[in-house]
């Protein structure tokens, strides 16, 4: 990448196939978004202009979904907009479509031969507000622009059908178009400068969403509009709008926009434009919870904050780039729902109580914790959460939630029938697809980071405790490698119980090479890292499962109980390859950072082909490693941040406390 900017020519946005499989996405701090791909044309549910949190960063909701444009000239008509309905595109916008720029905002280029009209949207930061500038650059005349709003009004992992039940009547007054789908959801307010309203309700049928086709969903949805809003376009006047779920009228949509910008160039300032650009992508999952917290979406589009996710993902999105007093709000608001020895797993998107179904959250926490106390020396902060970690060492000593307990010989063991609690958390109604109940290495490679954790923060805060936190480590190392060491293949199990010893070749090992105490060294430590490099790593992260293992699975497609059958045996994890990095440059030195450098330059591709300017979650296990999952993932971008600058770099903190 030679600028901070992500551009597409014509070769791309005029050949609809090309343009759908690539989605922008705009955030705003708050769990919503703005989204959908560069023709126009919505192909998930997700997608949608005006997406809103309504208790952040829960209770989504798409409100407004799309604006049709029209650019009419003295000459006609032109449709700029794209729709996908059964057997047929229309309009088809994407053809006028001749540049596409992501810097830092989506920003579209139509033209012809006549007239050329950029087009340039953002989110802005702290609330649920969305503004678009249209510019008309050329044109043999004065133009008008048309815009045909189309509503959804409805939860975010849900789709609408026609019915009587919409309130089919929009107010407008002011140069503002209100609209309330339905009664007690959040009111629309449009704000059109110059603009008249001409009042049509009606619905539009069987709108199509591809990805939900190819993901086994339902895929058709009914889009409700109330009428056109026309306004005047001139040369060199740009109009600026607004959606928002509050009067925006006495704004100033331009000033936001620059203000917006200003924000994001202050969080892009790394020498190396790809960091800048993962810079920026990072910004994206850092969101409040409820006004006094923060907190880290896991992903676009549809999941919310978990504990796993979040706790791996602060030190890159956090840390890394000094959002010191954002990761310990994160850290607070989950101390604060700790129970029996465990953070939430993950808050639900309706508001229930937190669920806290895992074995390893709660030990990501101390890692977190510790990173924490690394980057900002904040011990105030970190003696407050003395006594909590206390209890959850104290909980796991003696047993907590879905027998998570520490064995006789000081290692951890964890799990029930029919639970899964580990990463690996797939599962299709009662089929748990990797059960691993038992002593699962990565777990242990956590719980032992977490005691050597414990005895150096009872250096600073409680120094009669630390022989006895150290002890409890030792007895871990100790047993270590005689439970998890497979002599036969020369690797480490992935889990231990009383009867079986799973040999499976996974990437979960690596975690006793990567973390801030590892548990091997040596040529065992090289040996472990050679078997994951030789059959786990690809371009865009490690396999979950080596080929030629029982149950490997090479692609991640279909329905539900497919994908889910593929997510943990093969499929590729991006975030892995911050672990593998880690692992990579404490084995091999200034070699090892070299080549660290190369996997992580090999990543720029991926930004340019699915989520625009981020990372997904998933690739297939195979070539050509299609993307699947969530188009961007916290920890895949969050772990690359990380691995850069601390292991490239060589620019983290001290591995100790001082």
């Amino acid at each position: 990448m030679k600028e901070q900017t992500i551009q597409f020519g014509p070769q791309i946005t005029t050949d609809l196939s090309q343009a759908v499989a690539r989605e922008w996405l705009e955030t705003n701090g708050l769990g919503g978004w703005a989204s959908s791909t560069l023709a126009g044309a919505h192909t998930r549910r997700y997608h949608g202009l005006l997406v809103v949190a309504t208790r952040p960063p829960v209770g989504r909701m798409v409100l407004l979904s799309k604006l049709d444009e029209t650019l009419v000239l003295d000459s006609g008509s032109v449709e700029l907009s794209c729709n996908l309905y059964p057997g047929a595109v229309h309009p088809q916008g994407y053809h006028y479509l001749k540049s596409f720029t992501l810097g830092p905002f989506p920003t579209f280029t139509y033209e012809s031969e006549a007239w050329t009209l950029r087009k340039t949207l953002a989110m802005i930061h702290g609330e649920h507000t969305l503004v678009l500038r249209y510019e008309l650059l050329r044109a043999p005349g004065p133009a008008q622009l048309e815009l045909r709003p189309f509503f959804a009004g409805r939860d975010y992992h849900q789709l609408t059908r026609a019915n009587p039940h919409i309130q089919p009547q929009a107010q407008f007054d002011q140069e503002v178009l209100r609209f309330q789908a339905y009664e007690g959801q959040p009111e629309v307010h449009l704000l059109v400068p110059g603009g008249h309203f001409a009042p049509v309700s009606d619905w539009y049928y069987n709108h199509l969403y591809p990805r939900e086709a190819e993901r086994g969903l339902d895929y058709s949805e009914d889009l409700f509009t109330c009428g056109i809003l026309r306004c005047p376009l001139e040369v060199g006047k740009p109009l600026i709008l607004m959606a928002s779920t509050a009067d925006p009228r006495g704004r100033d949509g331009g000033a936001l926009l620059a203000s917006e910008a200003q924000r994001r160039a202050g969080l892009a300032t790394a020498a190396d434009p790809l960091i800048r650009q993962l810079s920026l992508a990072a910004d994206q999952f850092l969101v409040r919870r409820g006004d006094a917290r923060h907190t880290l979406v896991a992903g676009y589009h549809w999941f919310t904050d978990w504990g796993r996710d979040t706790m791996i993902s602060l030190p890159g999105i956090c840390l890394v780039t000094g959002r010191h007093a954002q990761a310990r709000s994160i850290l607070q608001a989950f101390a604060e729902h700790l129970s029996q020895g465990m953070i939430p797993n993950r808050f639900p998107d309706a508001g229930e109580e937190p669920e806290y179904n895992t074995a390893d959250a709660t030990l990501w926490f101390f890692v977190a914790v510790y990173k924490y106390l690394q980057y900002t020396q904040d011990r105030e902060f970190v003696r407050q959460l003395w006594l909590a970690l206390q209890e959850i060492i104290d909980w796991h000593q003696r047993g907590t939630r879905y027998q998570i307990r520490v064995d006789q010989d000081g290692l951890l063991s964890a799990g029930e029938p029919g639970v899964q609690l580990t990463w690996m958390d797939a599962k299709v109604g009662d089929w748990v697809v990797t059960p691993r109940q038992g002593k699962a290495v990565e777990i242990n490679a956590l719980w032992y980071n977490a005691l050597r954790i414990m005895e150096e923060l009872a250096g600073l805060f409680e120094p009669t405790r630390a022989q006895e936190y150290g002890a409890l480590a030792s007895q871990v190392s100790a047993r270590f490698g005689e439970v998890f060491w497979n002599e036969e293949q020369g690797f480490l199990y992935d889990v231990v119980d009383s009867e079986t010893c799973d040999p499976s070749l996974r990437p979960n090992q690596l975690l006793a090479l990567s973390l801030p105490f590892p548990l091997l060294e040596g040529e065992r430590a090289l040996a472990v890292f050679a078997a994951v490099d030789r059959h786990l790593l690809t371009p865009c992260g490690l396999r979950s499962l080596a080929p030629g293992e029982p149950g490997y699975r090479p692609r991640c497609e279909g329905p539900p109980w497919e994908r889910d059958g593929a997510y943990h045996q093969g499929t590729v994890w991006t975030w892995l390859l911050g672990p593998f990095i880690t692992a990579l440059v404490r084995l091999h030195g200034e070699e090892g950072r070299a080549r660290a450098q190369g996997l992580i330059e090999g990543l720029e591709p991926h930004l340019s082909e699915a989520g625009i300017g981020t990372l997904s979650e998933i690739f297939d296990a195979e070539p050509p490693f299609v993307p699947r999952g969530c188009i961007a993932q916290a920890w895949s971008v969050g772990e690359i941040l990380r691995a850069y600058h601390e292991d490239v770099l060589q620019q983290g903190p001290p591995r100790r406390l001082s």
